[in-house]
Parts: structure tokens; C-alpha cells; sequence
């Protein structure tokens, strides 16, 4: 699967933005998905993840509220909307596929990975 992410910029605290994947090269339905980011220097972490079909959706505790993760099986797209961010959201972001059945929150299971794209949150 390759993984194409794009939708990053420069926001101000407060405000929103709306991050996109884009899948090809293999069924898009057979992979669970994930938003992972990192800041240069720490550990990637985990944001949000999404079954097969959408059922099933799971965050961090610190975006619980602000962000939103869907899917549409039918674009091959998965879409992360962030709301009220705040300067720690700042960090590249980056959208992975994971095999069915796999812990979402482990990096580990995640068998194909995006290039990443910025946000910056200003304070």
C-alpha cells in the first residue's frame, strides 16, 4: 500500500485543520489505519486509529474531544480532523496501514507508512 498524506500547514492555537491520506496499490478495506506524529528528537507516538470499516475508532487521551478520524473505503482515504489545537499538536503526521486485528497503538503492527506532513500550531 502506499500511503500519500497531505493537509498539514501553519495554524494558530484554536484553530483547525484537516489532514488527508491517500491509499493505493492494494484494497484499502483489508488494512486498518492510524495517525501517528512525531517532534524531532522524542518518540513517535500514536493519535488516532481506525478499523477496516470504520466501526471502531480509538485516540489518544489528548486529542479525545478535538480530533476525529474517518474513513471512506470507497476513495481509499482516511481523514484526520483536528480541531482546538493547541502548540503541542505541533509535529509531523503521518498515516499507516495496519493488518485486521492488530493493536493500533503499537507502531509495531503497522506494515506501511506515509510520508509525513507538518503542522504547526502557533501560540
Amino acid at each position: 500500500v502506499q500511503l500519500q498524506a497531505s493537509g498539514g500547514g501553519l495554524v494558530q492555537a484554536g484553530g483547525s485543520l484537516r489532514l488527508l491520506c491517500a491509499a493505493s496499490g492494494r484494497t484499502f478495506s483489508d488494512y486498518a489505519m492510524g495517525w501517528w506524529r512525531q517532534v524531532p528528537g522524542k518518540k513517535r507516538e500514536f493519535v488516532a486509529g481506525i478499523s477496516w470499516s470504520g466501526t471502531n475508532t480509538f485516540y489518544q487521551d489528548a486529542v479525545k474531544g478535538r480530533f476525529t478520524i474517518s474513513r471512506d473505503n470507497a476513495k481509499n482515504t482516511v481523514t484526520l480532523q483536528m480541531t482546538s489545537l493547541k502548540p503541542e499538536d505541533t509535529a509531523v503526521y503521518r498515516c499507516a496501514a495496519a493488518q485486521h486485528g492488530a493493536t493500533l497503538t503499537r507502531d509495531v503492527y503497522y506494515d506501511y507508512w506515509g510520508q509525513g506532513t507538518l503542522v504547526t500550531v502557533s501560540s
